[in-house]
């Protein structure tokens, strides 16, 4: 069974993530949730525990029972992290280094492939620094998918809603298949 970590940051197109991880468990993946607190703003973690079948990691001082490293053994047994919506804050502060989180922080240890899939305001997309940001990662190995282009749930339109959740568990899938090929080779 293969095991794939979900980010979920704190967008409103957050809740496109848990069609997501039903997705995804449903077609037999063992799906790990890390949330950001913004994202709990907008969806609650049992959501994703009752998707996934598994606890949702909300923070890195959460009180533990046993003693482990959640995010090191997260990341060591990912064979794929994905973030979404992936928000111009965490892209900005994985770009950078910056691991003050557990999902930022889980990230950096990851050895397996990376899929982002943005998702913010047109305006904050086509800024400058998120599309560096964007470049920064692309250039180090990290998958990042295209948004698409339509109405924003702030009410303008423009470059930068996530894409469509079956569009995302497709490239989901087709990451894995392509580690699953390289694996044999």
């Amino acid at each position: 069974m293969k095991n794939i970590v979900v980010g979920v940051c704190g967008g409103i197109a957050c809740y496109k993530a848990v069609e997501i991880v039903n997705q995804l468990k449903k077609d037999g993946y063992n799906v790990n949730v890390i949330m950001t607190k913004s994202a709990q703003e907008f969806v609650r973690p049992l959501t994703f525990q009752v998707m996934s079948g598994n606890i949702v990691v909300t923070d890195m001082f959460d009180p533990i029972d046993h003693w482990d490293t959640t995010h090191i053994d997260l990341a060591k047994n990912a064979d794929l992290f994905v973030i979404v919506p992936a928000t111009a804050n965490v892209i900005g502060k994985i770009a950078s280094g910056i691991a003050d989180d557990m999902l930022t922080t889980t990230v950096m240890v990851a050895k397996c492939p990376v899929l982002i899939a943005p998702a913010m305001n047109s305006a904050m997309y086509e800024n400058a620094f998120v599309q560096t940001n964007i470049s920064k990662l692309t250039d180090n190995g990290y998958k990042v998918l295209q948004t698409k282009e339509g109405l924003l749930a702030c009410g303008d339109e423009g470059q930068g809603k996530l894409l469509d959740w079956e569009e995302i568990v497709k490239e989901i899938k087709e990451s894995i298949e392509k580690e699953n090929k390289y694996l044999r080779s």
